[in-house]
């Protein structure tokens, strides 16, 4: 039963693969040269959500859940986050008064744990909703810690890149689970996401 599942789960992690690599080549080509003349963005950008424990938890919940889910939410939801982060990035960027958006990342990491813990498996387009309303938070926080120095394409490209690779650790740990342990051992992690969550949203 579980090798049915991991199958099509497989082919859908190696179409996220390569959305995602064409998702980071395109902009990279595009914006090349600013890349070139200000690669302190660029690392800055890419090294930023993976400095602090709670973008990380956040970003890595949404591949688990796509793989907890499966079918099309492996690739739908992992692709959709960092373009999602985009939209917010450029409201922090540009100084948009958008209030509480600490507890807004600490919440996505209390409910997208406690949406793998649950095995809450809600329709597409709420899934979609959900991870939308949390990748506008942690874009936002991306964009108004922009280093002054930093052009704002070429750190946005960073983040993006390191979210997405982000994205892809949570599903092949989702998927390798399922296949190892068994889908529900999936809720394990979750619970200790969700818990994580708990903490930054009292601290």
């Amino acid at each position: 039963m579980i090798g049915k599942h991991i199958r099509p789960n497989r082919k859908a992690a190696l179409k996220l693969a390569s959305l995602a690599g064409m998702m980071a080549l395109v902009p990279g080509l595009a914006e090349a040269h600013i890349i070139q003349g200000g690669s302190g963005g660029f690392l800055q950008g890419f090294e930023h959500p993976l400095s602090g424990a709670d973008h990380l938890l956040a970003m890595f919940s949404v591949g688990l859940w796509g793989a907890q889910m499966g079918g099309r939410n492996v690739w739908t939801l992992p692709i959709a986050f960092p373009l999602i982060m985009v939209l917010g990035g450029i409201m922090g960027i540009a100084g948009v008064p958008l209030p509480a958006i600490e507890t807004g990342i600490a919440l996505s990491i209390l409910v997208l744990g406690t949406a793998i813990a649950f095995v809450w498996r809600p329709p597409e387009w709420l899934a979609l909703t959900v991870i939308g309303i949390f990748a506008i938070c942690h874009g936002y926080a991306h964009g108004a810690e922009l280093p002054q120095a930093a052009d704002p394409a070429d750190f946005a490209i960073g983040f993006v890149l390191a979210t997405g690779l982000i994205h892809l650790a949570g599903i092949a740990v989702g998927l390798w689970i399922t296949k190892a342990l068994g889908s529900r051992m999936v809720r394990i992690p979750g619970g200790l996401i969700a818990l994580g969550g708990l903490y930054f949203l009292v601290t």
